[in-house]
């Protein structure tokens, strides 16, 4: 199969993938500068970006703003010619000042979910930074879409589809998840598709980005073949020389079966997907009292929460892989070895030509 540039604006990445912003600071500006170097398109996660900086306990909202500044910065050195972007969540406390801090430093494009980016159109105005919300249906997608035409005369520049094989936050119920199956990526991509068709301008159709479940060329395959415009692959970029975790962090999706993946229900409500360990034997039968709250969710009660989701990703990325959170996609157990970000893009790039 021919491999077909995708297309943004007048943005043009030579592979048609995304990668997924993985927080906390599992992407940062070593990975998404490598995905960019490599024709991709690299993305940094803005989730407590700035757990590493020496405040960031007393003074979080600076930090992160700091080191979200620091990180697009260095990206840039890395990949003067790369697509760079930068994931934030709606469900961010500090949303707004750090969509304007990529803005600022001038990101290529800002793709948000964890809710619906209702304003986000105001806050990239004047800007040449393309934005994308996330979407788990085709009514998502088409009261995103409305709102943003309708408020702001502004029709995404891409949609990004999640569907109930991702991890992290996503956008169903429990019982959902335990049912659907992969299959209904595609139902959800055609329900998108067929919403969408009303915004259409001048026959200009809105790129749809497909993630969740995408592992190899074939799965890309698949999904340009149905009109997706590209994929976004987040958990196959973890097991790479490039990104920015502990080691120790990578070599727990190594050792992983598929028997360790389990869902389980984050602090703010949202089920998500994740590997089996130490720290979510505890969680299901009882909470970890939060002693130092970072402010991070809106949603997010430190007094009722059963953990702190913060610290349990800061743990874990720093190398605490047994009493940390550890987010993954429905796949994350088939990787058996860290390469190299060129490496992967490669095997990728030879198994999608190899389609017919």
């Amino acid at each position: 199969m021919e491999i077909k540039t995708l297309n943004i604006g007048k943005l043009q990445a030579k592979i048609p993938i995304i990668q997924g912003g993985m927080g906390v600071g599992v992407s940062l500006s070593g990975l998404a500068a490598a995905v960019a170097n490599e024709g991709g398109i690299g993305i940094i996660s803005a989730a407590q970006v700035g757990y590493r900086e020496p405040d960031f306990i007393n003074n979080a909202k600076e930090a992160n703003i700091r080191a979200l500044r620091a990180e697009l910065r260095k990206a840039r050195q890395l990949s003067p010619e790369g697509i760079i972007g930068v994931n934030v969540m709606v469900a961010t406390n500090n949303y707004d000042d750090l969509v304007k801090v990529a803005v600022e430093e001038k990101a290529d494009v800002i793709i948000s979910g964890a809710g619906l980016p209702s304003h986000l159109p105001k806050l990239v105005e004047g800007s040449e930074t393309k934005i994308a919300p996330i979407v788990s249906s085709g009514k998502a997608a088409k009261i995103i879409t409305k709102v943003w035409k309708d408020k702001y005369s502004y029709l995404p520049d891409f949609i990004v589809i999640e569907g109930p094989e991702a991890g992290g936050h996503l956008g169903f119920k429990m019982d959902e998840l335990q049912e659907h199956t992969n299959d209904d990526l595609e139902t959800i991509f055609k329900d998108v598709k067929e919403e969408l068709k009303a915004f259409q301008e001048d026959g200009v159709e809105i790129p749809i980005i497909v993630a969740g479940g995408i592992y190899t060329g074939q799965d890309i395959a698949k999904f340009l073949k149905l009109g997706a415009s590209g994929v976004q692959m987040a958990t196959r970029f973890i097991c790479t020389e490039e990104c920015d975790a502990d080691i120790e962090y990578k070599n727990a999706y190594i050792k992983c079966s598929k028997e360790d993946i389990q869902l389980i229900k984050s602090p703010v409500g949202l089920p998500g997907r994740a590997i089996r360990n130490e720290f979510i034997d505890i969680v299901s039968k009882d909470k970890i009292k939060v002693t130092k709250c970072f402010s991070c969710l809106k949603k997010c009660n430190p007094a009722d929460t059963i953990y702190c989701i913060s610290k349990a990703l800061i743990e874990s990325v720093q190398g605490n892989v047994t009493g940390g959170l550890l987010f993954t996609g429905s796949n994350g157990y088939r990787m058996d070895k860290i390469v190299t970000v060129k490496e992967l893009i490669n095997e990728l790039t030879l198994e999608l030509e190899a389609v017919n």
